[in-house]
């Protein structure tokens, strides 16, 4: 049972984290390549709020939302 426990270590520290290693490496080097992943999530963030903030918009000009007081039974 103890192999079974150490093969998940070493999967994890000498496998999976082998990215993040290198990336550690690569922050003494540039900062900028060493979090282009947190820019590219970043970017892409931004434009899902804006085409979010675009549908809302279409939507809300349209007039297609039920705004009155007794939209919901519980109101």
């Amino acid at each position: 049972m103890k192999d079974f426990f150490y093969a998940i270590e070493d999967l994890f520290v000498n496998v999976l984290f082998a990215p993040f290693d290198w990336l550690r490496a690569l922050e003494l080097d540039n900062w900028w390549a060493a979090n282009a992943v947190t820019w590219i999530f970043s970017i892409i963030g931004i434009i899902a709020m804006v085409y979010w903030m675009g549908q809302l918009k279409k939507f809300n000009d349209n007039n297609e939302e039920d705004k009155s007081i007794s939209s919901h039974s519980y109101l």
